[in-house]
């Protein structure tokens, strides 16, 4: 009897094991898709997002203010998806240094955790996006990482870019799971199972 009632708390405890980390993998519409860095990633994600019917915003330099307004027109985000990677062009064309986009990135996820609103890092331009034209001494991507990926509540990454482990020893060491893809080609599919209807 003692052996039955260990197996059911054990299945018990499985089962809801189970049940949150299905929750903590799905997220709601509507959508705000930015950038910590000014990569290209979130094109990519906005072409998905769109052939997926997805309702989202595509605002690279999204700010605390903007999800404060789309409060009080009554229809607040429910998720953002920020995609790291650091892009010295993106970020000239923008007219923003890296600071800029911490400083920003910062506080649009102060003001998003003060809301609710489910926040997911993704990374999915692999090492090319890590290792590309960096300078000695240039550590803008990992520095854009470590702002989205520590404090996320779900990671969406490409594993080619995770060789080295960084976003698998974030996930481990901060219990945010983890959603690796191999090709780009998955990425929809990645898309419909976290937002599913």
């Amino acid at each position: 009897m003692k052996r039955v009632h260990q197996f059911l708390l054990i299945f018990i405890a499985g089962a809801l094991f189970s049940f949150t980390a299905a929750v903590a993998q799905t997220a709601s519409e509507p959508v705000l898709l930015t950038s910590c860095g000014q990569s290209p990633g979130p094109v990519r994600l906005r072409v998905f997002l769109q052939k997926l019917g997805i309702a989202f915003d595509y605002n690279l330099q999204a700010k605390a203010d903007d999800l404060i307004a789309k409060k009080k027109e009554g229809k607040p985000y429910k998720s953002i998806i920020i995609v790291t990677g650091a892009s010295l062009k993106g970020m000239g064309g923008a007219g923003v240094s890296m600071d800029d986009e911490l400083s920003r990135t910062k506080a649009l996820i102060a003001e998003a955790k003060k809301q609710g609103i489910k926040i997911i890092g993704s990374h999915i331009e692999g090492m090319a996006r890590r290792s590309q034209g960096a300078t000695a001494g240039d550590n803008s991507d990992e520095l854009s990482i470590d702002a989205v990926c520590n404090v996320s509540d779900l990671l969406i990454v490409k594993k080619e870019g995770d060789i080295d482990g960084r976003f698998t020893t974030i996930s481990k060491g901060k219990n945010i799971p983890i959603i690796l893809f191999e090709m780009n080609t998955e990425i929809e599919g990645v898309l419909k199972k976290v937002y599913t209807k």
